[in-house]
């Protein structure tokens, strides 16, 4: 999504950039969106366990891929994506970021998929297992067909900002298949905006289904937005914050004169339970 929206931005404002265009104008949002629907066709089309499938990792963030995406985009008015997924993306998922003075960073992300996942429990441990195994299709064409021994569809991803190879930041956010296109609207925050990363976590943000295409905007935005999105043709609706994940993130900020020490800057989202605390 962020590969496409680095290619194609030029192509489609000339001139402009997603700061210039800023927050406040739809095209900005709307250019999010169909980045978005582009990138979630490919996960559904593409994504399975590795072990038994190729996935064209390679070709799919290449530039070359991406420009081809660019001439799929209407500026004026929004698609319908495809093809279909086959499934729900609830969950029941947490995340934190924690670091040390020694430059150590760890970006985690735990789900059980529903509230009590598989109801079977650990003996002796205390918890349970998953039931992820929910994401796998009975679709015989579909490289995410259930079969034994294979690994599931898995929405969990915990992730790291790096610059010449090194960590940045953390890049945690929960909520189903809101995770993927919430980590990219928190980098754009922070990349593209220049927030600092407890700005980038309470900035409002969008949820897009694949499946129904609806548009769900946090309600601030949908006041602000709303209309002028559904006038370009997003079945839009207002959702609150609950829907659109949770994020928890550490940033390094290296000394201006060494470029190696440095210190940590933090972010809780608002929406959820947790707070950044250092000592």
């Amino acid at each position: 999504m962020l590969n496409i929206l680095q290619t194609c931005v030029p192509t489609w404002v000339p001139g402009k950039t997603l700061a210039t265009l800023g927050p406040a104008n739809p095209l900005y949002w709307h250019l999010l969106i169909e980045a978005k629907k582009l990138t979630y066709a490919d996960l559904y089309q593409y994504n399975a366990d590795p072990h038994f499938v190729k996935v064209p990792l390679d070709r799919l963030l290449s530039d070359a891929y991406a420009a081809s995406l660019c001439g799929k985009v209407n500026l004026r008015h929004a698609s319908t994506p495809g093809p279909q997924g086959n499934f729900s993306m609830r969950g029941d998922t947490i995340v934190l970021s924690t670091a040390d003075s020694d430059g150590n960073m760890v970006s985690w992300v735990n789900s059980n998929f529903d509230e009590f996942g598989s109801g079977i429990t650990v003996p002796g441990y205390g918890f349970v297992l998953h039931d992820r195994g929910a994401l796998f299709t009975l679709d015989p064409k579909s490289p995410n067909v259930i079969q034994p021994h294979k690994r599931p569809f898995n929405t969990l991803a915990a992730g790291f900002l790096l610059r010449d190879d090194k960590p940045v930041m953390t890049v945690t956010l929960m909520g189903g298949d809101m995770q993927a296109q919430g980590h990219a609207q928190l980098l754009i925050n922070v990349i593209d905006l220049g927030a600092n990363v407890q700005a980038a976590a309470d900035m409002g943000r969008f949820r897009h289904s694949q499946i129904s295409n609806e548009l769900g905007l946090e309600t601030p935005l949908y006041d602000l937005l709303g209309s002028k999105l559904s006038a370009m043709g997003h079945a839009a609706k207002a959702i609150d914050g609950e829907s659109v994940g949770g994020a928890q993130v550490i940033m390094f900020v290296p000394s201006a004169k060494t470029g190696v020490s440095g210190y940590y800057r933090s972010g809780s989202d608002f929406r959820k339970d947790g707070e950044a605390v250092g000592w």
